[in-house]
């Protein structure tokens, strides 16, 4: 049985929770950087008919196929998700709309070319909005399909959010499943910028089969290999979701989630080398033990200035950062790659 049987076997087992259609799967606001200044933001996840990866299998870490619709939804319902999602934004003077579909907002099996352009429509029209940003996977990235997005889009910015994970092939396919390679993400990020598309490129700190080290060592080579290629990199920090194989793994005591301290060296030294590249972090579930954490005192101090340091991008917020825990951390950099995947402290 292969990686993506063992997947498999275990998203059959679980169930998909019966929702309204009209309803997105989930709303909220938040901050991000647009030019270097910090906007609101409303993230909009629609309930689609779900990522076609994910169903067959998918990413080790991904609960999100589990947001999708029960039965498909209707092209009338699809733009009723959207127009209650907006209902959020009534507060927002200027912001940025980031579109989620568990999935892909450019494959036309999740959302019809007729509704993502009725709903690109809407958002071209609202003046309060200043940049869309959906996220796909490489495939869907053709000239056709990024010329009918920026045919509406002409005086709202544009991007696409991919979630690349790694550079390296090897940990993308055998840490990750992810499905696609990097010269697929390349040549999405190529198409993009001669269509005047900015790219965000997605990373995914330590997931599984990889030690501490390896996954810290793995995120600062991706962004060396990737600063040319995207406009923007945003690091995930790999938490155990439910129904996930990471989460079978992490039952077994056989991962860890990452240390806060090894995002905060990313992020220090990333920034030190590509001072130009704009580089986040949102260590989401962090100082729980399903997140990335440190100890009960520090994690969320620390997980506070990482996200601090986002909106900044100021490194000095980082560099001051200690508690007694990084000593155990450093530890765990010098030993974790001697216990065979084997979480040294939970």
């Amino acid at each position: 049985m292969n990686l993506n049987d063992r997947i498999l076997e275990i998203r059959q087992r679980q169930r998909i929770k019966k929702a309204p259609n009209n309803e997105p799967a989930a709303v909220w606001t938040g901050r991000d950087l647009l030019q270097g200044e910090v906007t609101d933001t409303l993230t909009l996840i629609f309930k689609t008919s779900g990522c076609w990866w994910g169903i067959k299998g998918g990413c080790t870490m991904c609960g999100f196929v589990y947001d999708r619709a029960s039965t498909p939804p209707s092209p009338e319902e699809l733009v009723q998700q959207y127009e209650k999602a907006l209902e959020r934004s009534s507060g927002l003077q200027e912001f940025i709309v980031k579109i989620f579909t568990s999935g892909s907002f450019l494959d036309e099996k999740e959302i019809d070319a007729t509704v993502r352009k009725q709903i690109l429509n809407k958002l071209e029209a609202d003046k309060r909005i200043k940049k869309v940003i959906v996220e796909t996977r490489p495939e869907f990235v053709t000239k056709d399909t990024l010329t009918s997005c920026t045919e509406v889009l002409k005086n709202t910015g544009f991007e696409i959010a991919i979630g690349l994970e790694t550079s390296n092939d090897v940990i993308r396919k055998r840490s990750i499943n992810k499905g696609f390679t990097y010269a697929s993400f390349s040549r999405a990020t190529h198409l993009a910028h001669k269509k005047d598309v900015t790219v965000k490129a997605y990373l995914l700190l330590k997931p599984p089969f990889l030690s501490e080290t390896d996954g810290l060592e793995d995120i600062i080579a991706t962004i060396d290999d990737i600063a040319d290629l995207t406009d923007t990199v945003s690091i995930n920090l790999c938490n155990v979701q439910r129904g996930t194989f990471v989460e079978r793994l992490w039952e077994r005591n056989q991962y860890r989630p990452p240390w806060l301290w090894s995002i905060v060296r990313i992020l220090t030294e990333s920034k030190k080398n590509h001072p130009d590249l704009v580089i986040t972090s949102d260590p989401v579930g962090a100082g729980s033990k399903r997140g990335p954490h440190n100890c009960r005192e520090c994690s969320h101090m620390v997980a506070d200035a990482i996200r601090d340091y986002s909106l900044t991008q100021d490194i000095t917020i980082l560099e001051n950062l200690n508690c007694d825990c990084k000593e155990e951390w450093e530890t765990v950099l010098e030993l974790d790659g001697l216990t065979f995947g084997c979480p040294i402290k939970s």
